[in-house]
This record gives structure tokens, C-alpha cells and sequence, in this order.
């Protein structure tokens, strides 16, 4: 008597060779609200609401990033203006209240690697740097967005 198995017959794989990119430039976003640094924190506040964003990049006039302006950064404008029972003052720029120390990634790193970067930076988003200007910026929905694409698939 022969051995039965109770296992569904194996599906042929693919063509080990054929490998679905994983880069970040692949799902990165090109299209972003940036911000210039002589902009006021109330046209931020905003633009944050608006486009249902947590911050962005800001640039020059040659798109060149010198900083990131959050949520956080608003609001910490706000709660000073707040503790000092004032409105907001009038030179409340983003120049003022901005990150200028900021944190960027290449287009062609692997997304499990900027995966990685997120883990240990406890960053929402990184800008994309080529050439000395800004061309997108990866977040955090990004990578969500390109695991549940590549779902099914070997991760290399």
C-alpha cells in the first residue's frame, strides 16, 4: 500500500532571477508640499491640515533642502506663544522653527534597509537627496505600502 499524503500539490515558483524591485526611489514620493524658510508657522499649520500631512521638507530657492518642518515644531511654536498668554509673533517663521539637521537617504537603498533606518532613527519621513537637490521623500506608509505590494514574494 502506497503512502498517502493529505498535502496540496506545490505551486511552481518563479524564476529565481526574477526579482520585483525594492528600492526606495520605486516607492518614494516625488510629488511633496515643501515649504521656504521665510514662510510664516500659521501658512504650515495650514498647509499641514489641508494635505493631511505631519510635516515636510524645506527648501531654497534652487530646491536644495535646508530643513523639515513637523507638526511638532508648530505645535511647540504654539504652546510657547500660549505659555506667554501672546499670539503668535509676526517673525514666527519656519526658518526659525525648523530642523536644520536633517537626516536623508539615497534613492537606491533597499526598502527593508530604510525599513531598518526608521526602527532606529524614530523618524516619520526621510527626504531623497540627488545631485544636491530634493527629488522625494520616503515615509514610514511608503514602506508599508511597498511591503503589502511585494506581500507573497521572497524578500531579498
Amino acid at each position: 500500500m502506497g503512502i498517502k499524503s493529505f498535502l496540496p500539490s506545490r505551486k511552481k515558483t518563479k524564476n529565481a532571477t526574477t526579482v520585483t524591485p525594492i528600492k526606495v526611489s520605486d516607492y518614494m514620493t516625488t510629488n511633496l508640499i515643501t515649504f521656504k524658510p521665510n514662510q510664516r508657522i500659521e501658512h504650515v499649520i495650514d498647509a499641514l491640515i489641508k494635505h493631511r500631512i505631519s510635516g515636510g521638507p524645506v527648501v531654497n530657492e534652487k530646491n536644495e533642502l535646508i530643513g523639515v518642518i513637523s507638526e511638532g515644531d508648530c505645535i511647540k511654536q504654539i504652546s510657547e506663544s500660549r505659555y506667554y498668554n501672546m499670539p503668535m509673533n509676526n517673525d514666527a517663521t519656519v526658518e526659525k522653527n525648523m530642523v536644520k539637521n536633517v537626516e536623508t537617504i539615497e534613492g537606491n537603498m533597499n526598502i527593508f534597509d530604510a525599513a531598518n533606518k526608521f526602527l532606529n532613527s524614530k523618524r516619520r519621513r526621510f527626504p531623497i537627496i540627488e545631485n544636491g537637490k530634493l527629488v522625494g521623500q520616503i515615509s514610514q506608509k511608503d514602506i508599508l505600502k511597498a511591503a503589502m505590494a511585494l506581500k507573497g514574494q521572497n524578500w531579498k
